[in-house]
C-alpha cells in the first residue's frame, strides 16, 4: 500500500477518526504523486480517488495495484454508493483549512456523515518531513535555479527591463527541464528593491542599481526558492554595509542547534541581531518548501514549530530602506541530524542552494573569524558541487568567486 496513506491512517487512529476526506490539491499531489482534481476517501474498508471524466483515464494510468487506491468517476456514482463510503465511520476527518462551509455542509448531506471533524493540519504536518524522492525533486529544482542565476549574470544588461529579466527566467526554466515557475518571479531594481514582494515592471536597469531577484523552478511538482542581490556597477558604501550585515545574520541563523529547538528561538536570535543595528525584519525569516512554495514550518517569532530531520526550509533575511533600496539573501536548506554527544543530538542546516555570495559586495575586514569560516565552508561546498560542470574561463571564474578569504 501507498506508505503515505499508511502514515495518514496512523495519525487518524490517534485522532480517533475512522474516515478521512482529502480535498486540497497539494495534499492530493502529496498522496498520489501527480496532479488531479477530485477527492480521496480513506477508511478501513479501502481508499478511493473520486474524480471526473477529464481525469479518470489519466488517474487510472498513474495508479498501480500496489498503491491500494481505487478510482471512481463522480458522474457514475449512485446515492447508494455515496451512502456506503462512511457508513461504518463514527467520525470522519477533513482538511479544515481547505474546505468551505458550503462544501462541508454538502459532504455531510451527500455522504450521510454523522460527525465530521477537523484534523488539526494532519496532512500539512506529514508533508513537512520529506522522503528521499521528494528531496531529489527539490534538489533538481534548486539545481535548475542555481544554473539560471549564473546565466542571468551574463544576460542582464543596462537598459533591459525587469519584465524582460522575469520572462527570461521562465524561458530558461522551460528549456532546462523544469515544470515552470515555483511562484511569480520577483525582479526589483532601484527603488523597487525596497518592496519585498515587488512585481516586475517596465523599469529599465540603470548603472548603480541594486537588483533583488527572488525566483525558483518547479520540478516534478516540487519547488525551489532562492534570492540574490545584484549590484550594477560599483557597490556604494551604504549598500556594502547592509550586505555585509545581512550576510552575518544569514550565517548566524544556520549554525548547529540541539534537536527539539523551536523555530521561534532561531527567528528571535535573528531579530536580536537586527535590533542591535536598529533594524527590523518585516517578514518571516523563512518557511518550509515542498509542493507549495510556502509550507510549514514557518521560521518566525510569531510561529512555533520543532525543526526535524529532512524538513526543507528557507533562510531569507532582508533589509529594506523605504523608497531607496533593499537587500535580501536567501538559500534553501534541509535539516539534518549531525553529531550526538553528552549534550544531546545536534542538528544542522545542509545547503541546497549552490550560488557564490558576492565577494565584491562583502567587506572582508568587517567579518568575524566565525563569519569567515562560514563563508569559506559554504564556498568550498559550492566549488565542490559546481566545478565538475565547469571548464575554461567559467572554471577560472568559479575559483575566483569561491576563493578562500
Amino acid at each position: 500500500m501507498n506508505y503515505k496513506i499508511e502514515n495518514i491512517k496512523k495519525k487518524m487512529e490517534k485522532l480517533n477518526i475512522q474516515g478521512m476526506i482529502i480535498t486540497n490539491p497539494s495534499s492530493l499531489r502529496y498522496v498520489l504523486g501527480f496532479d488531479v482534481e477530485g477527492m480521496i476517501f480513506i477508511t478501513d474498508k479501502g481508499n478511493l480517488l473520486i474524480t471526473d471524466s477529464r481525469y479518470i483515464e489519466y488517474a487510472n494510468s498513474m495508479i498501480t495495484i500496489t498503491d491500494g487506491i481505487a478510482t471512481a468517476n463522480i458522474s457514475e456514482l449512485t446515492d447508494d454508493d455515496n451512502f456506503s463510503f462512511f457508513e461504518d465511520c463514527e467520525r470522519v476527518g477533513f482538511e479544515e483549512f481547505d474546505l468551505t462551509y458550503s462544501s462541508y455542509s454538502e459532504m455531510i448531506r451527500r455522504y450521510r456523515i454523522s460527525d465530521m471533524v477537523e484534523t488539526n493540519g494532519l496532512i500539512e504536518k506529514l508533508r513537512m518531513i520529506k522522503d528521499n524522492d521528494e528531496i531529489s525533486y527539490i534538489e533538481k529544482a534548486c539545481n535548475i535555479t542555481d544554473n539560471c542565476f549564473e546565466y542571468l549574470k551574463k544576460f542582464i544588461k543596462i537598459g533591459m527591463t525587469e519584465k524582460e529579466i522575469a520572462l527570461e527566467i521562465y524561458n530558461y526554466f522551460i528549456k532546462h527541464g523544469a515544470d515552470g515557475l515555483a511562484f511569480d518571479t520577483i525582479v526589483a531594481s532601484g527603488t523597487n528593491s525596497s518592496k519585498p514582494h515587488a512585481i516586475p515592471t517596465d523599469k529599465k536597469i540603470e548603472y548603480g542599481d541594486i537588483i533583488v531577484i527572488d525566483f525558483g523552478a518547479k520540478y516534478n511538482g516540487y519547488c525551489a526558492d532562492m534570492t540574490r542581490t545584484i549590484f550594477v556597477g560599483e557597490v556604494n558604501k551604504e549598500a556594502e554595509k547592509l550586505y555585509n550585515f545581512l550576510f552575518e545574520v544569514q550565517a548566524n541563523a544556520t549554525r548547529k542547534f540541539l534537536e527539539g529547538e523551536d523555530t521561534k528561538v532561531i527567528a528571535k536570535s535573528v531579530e536580536y541581531d537586527l535590533n542591535q543595528k536598529n533594524c527590523t525584519l518585516i517578514h518571516a525569516l523563512g518557511h518550509g518548501v515542498g509542493i507549495d512554495i510556502h509550507e510549514k514550518p514557518i521560521l518566525s517569532v510569531k510561529s512555533s514549530s520543532i525543526l526535524k530531520n529532512n524538513m526543507v526550509v528557507t533562510n531569507e533575511p532582508g533589509l529594506y530602506i523605504s523608497e531607496s533600496h533593499g537587500i535580501r539573501l536567501e538559500n534553501e536548506l534541509i535539516v539534518r541530524k549531525t553529531v550526538k554527544n553528552e549534550y544531546g543530538q545536534f542538528m544542522e542546516f545542509e545547503v541546497m542552494t549552490f550560488v557564490p555570495w558576492d565577494l565584491e559586495a562583502i567587506n572582508l575586514d568587517m567579518l568575524t573569524i566565525e563569519d569567515k569560516y562560514e563563508l569559506n565552508k559554504y564556498h568550498a561546498k559550492v566549488f565542490e558541487v559546481l566545478a565538475p560542470h565547469f571548464e575554461g574561463d567559467e572554471l577560472e571564474w568559479l575559483k575566483q568567486a569561491t576563493r578562500e578569504v
